[in-house]
């Protein structure tokens, strides 16, 4: 599994990426045929408001990909929040596959 990890508008610091990397890892327990995991930070500097901290998670599978998008008032809790609907896509498509 390919993971990238980018950050737009600020740089995070290593205990951000350790946050980000532990969660990642724990995606293969969900489903073991992950090709790539991209991970987008960001910062939205032209909104101002509490909530401008953007996770954004794009997993491919074959012969599909899916995305997440949270915003919260830190970038642990958008990933956060974004790992779990992401899980909740991954166990969806699942049972979907084998139904």
């Amino acid at each position: 599994m390919n993971v990238q990890i980018q950050t737009v508008h600020f740089d995070a610091d290593s205990k951000l990426i350790d946050h980000v990397n532990k969660k990642i890892q724990k995606l293969n327990t969900f489903y073991d045929r992950i090709v790539s995991v991209d991970v987008f930070l960001k910062l939205d500097n032209i909104a101002h408001q509490i909530k401008d901290k953007i996770a954004e998670i794009k997993v491919r599978v074959p012969r599909q990909d899916l995305f997440v998008k949270h915003e919260s008032k830190s970038f642990e809790e958008s990933f956060d929040l974004a790992f779990d609907s992401l899980v909740a896509q991954i166990k969806k498509q699942k049972e979907k596959k084998f139904q």
